[in-house]
This record gives C-alpha cells, sequence and structure tokens, in this order.
C-alpha cells in the first residue's frame, strides 16, 4: 500500500495542461476560411469536394454541425480557400454560432442563475442515441486522467434521476426518440443539454435517413452544441467547462496542416 501512495506522488499530475501548448500534427481542428474561399470559384471547389454538403458556395460558409472534418475540401483547394488548424477550440452553442463564414461569433456562456447552481458541479447522464460509438468513446476519455473533466466538478452518473442534465450522442434514431425524451424529462429543472458531435447536431452521415431524426435538435432542446466526428475530448471539455465560463481560451501553438 505505501508503494502505490509512493508511486502516486511520484507520478504527479498527469492531466493536460489547459490550454494545451500543442496538438499532435495530424490533428485537424478549427478550420480556417481564407480569402481565396471568398473569391472565384473557390468556394464552389470546396463543396464539390465535401460529402456532408457542409459547404455553401452562394453563402461562403461552413456548416461545422454537418462537418466530419475529412480533410477534403482543404485538399480540393490546395489549402488556399479552407485550411484545418491545430487548434482543438472548436465553436460551440446554437446551431446557426457552428455556421463559419466571414465574422467570427463569441461561444454564448450559461447564465448567472444557471452558473450559480451548476457551474462548479455539473453531473451529466449520457444518452447515445444511435450513433457509431466515436462520440461515446471521446466522451469517456474526457474523464480519464489524461483530460481529467472532473477538474471543473463535471462527472458522468447512471441515472438521470442524479443528474443536472444530458449530453447526447448520435442522430437519434427513431427507436431512440422515445428514450431520449424520458431521459430528459427524468432529469430535474434546472436542466441543460448538450449535443455532441456532426450526427447529434445534424444527423451526420446519416443525415436524411428514414431512420434517423437528424440529430437531437429537434427532439428535446439544446443548449449548447459541440460539433467534430467524433471531437477530440480537449473539444468537449473546452465546449462544457467553456459554457460556465470556467476554461481559460488561447490557441495551442503548432504548425498549420
Amino acid at each position: 500500500m505505501l508503494e502505490a501512495f509512493t508511486g502516486r506522488f511520484r507520478m504527479g499530475n498527469t492531466a493536460v495542461k489547459l490550454p494545451p501548448e500543442r496538438m499532435p500534427e495530424a490533428y485537424r481542428g478549427v478550420p480556417r476560411l481564407g480569402e481565396e474561399f471568398f473569391r472565384g470559384g473557390t468556394a464552389e471547389k470546396c463543396a464539390r469536394a465535401c460529402p456532408t454538403d457542409a459547404i455553401d458556395p452562394a453563402g461562403k460558409t461552413v456548416d461545422l454541425g454537418r462537418c466530419v472534418f475529412c480533410g477534403l475540401c482543404e485538399e480540393a483547394c490546395g489549402g488556399n480557400g479552407i485550411r484545418f488548424t491545430p487548434d482543438p477550440h472548436l465553436p460551440f452553442g446554437s446551431r446557426e454560432q457552428l455556421v463559419l463564414g466571414r465574422s467570427s461569433l463569441e461561444p454564448p456562456v450559461a447564465g448567472v442563475k444557471l452558473r450559480s447552481l451548476l457551474g462548479r458541479s455539473l453531473h451529466l447522464r449520457e444518452v447515445s442515441a444511435g450513433g457509431c460509438n466515436g462520440c461515446d468513446l471521446e466522451a469517456q476519455a474526457a474523464g480519464n486522467p489524461n483530460f481529467d473533466i472532473q477538474r471543473f466538478g463535471i462527472d458522468f452518473v447512471a441515472s438521470p434521476r442524479h443528474a443536472d442534465g444530458i449530453l447526447v450522442t448520435g442522430p437519434v434514431s427513431k427507436n431512440m426518440k422515445e428514450a431520449l425524451v424520458e431521459t430528459y424529462e427524468a432529469v430535474a429543472e434546472p436542466k441543460v443539454v448538450i449535443a455532441v458531435g456532426a450526427c447529434a447536431a445534424s444527423g451526420g452521415v446519416f443525415r436524411g435517413s428514414y431512420a434517423v431524426e437528424n440529430g437531437a435538435g429537434g427532439v428535446v432542446p439544446v443548449d449548447i452544441f459541440i460539433p467534430g466526428c467524433p471531437p477530440h475530448p480537449l473539444s468537449i471539455v473546452y465546449g462544457i467547462a467553456g459554457f460556465f465560463g470556467r476554461y481559460p481560451k488561447k490557441v495551442p501553438a503548432g504548425r498549420p496542416r
């Protein structure tokens, strides 16, 4: 027992420093839209390469709620129109705030009352609503000692009766709709709903299927959407803790892809 305590003491704090100083070179984070994207036919070229129709060439926008971060648009445009950066701080908020254009929107922050009640102790019940489990794995990883979402007082519980809100993943299949609604209703007020991943935001790659609801927003009221396919654990930590104003915002260093 003494050896275990000694080893743990020597190990120290293993959690990633926030904000992170550097991300892996291969990581695709927040996309930046260059001036080329807004001129000529660059947006059209990028849009033709997008498998999820996330790029609107007419409006010159990119919907991160649909984007799966495959990088095909960056390759098609030669990096001139769209370039993925190593920044894991993906935009979060309403569906409208996931749409990138010329202007950037500040992420939302919970109201004073909600922050005072849940800002330092937030318990979430996760609902996997018919997805591929990629977002579920990343949400689980957010709670490990490396990313340590618990440092913000955020934890996952087994029952909605013990929860302050729900975290939804997946496109919400027809068979999971009722379960999601019942879970939402079982959580006491005030509560928050967090939709994680492209599927929960828009249906993702399953959008338009007869078997899905095209995301959580049409089934339960969602407070914040966190994009990605799946989002990195740091993006999940930033989205949830940032909503309560508890995450230090700074772009990590790293050479753009």
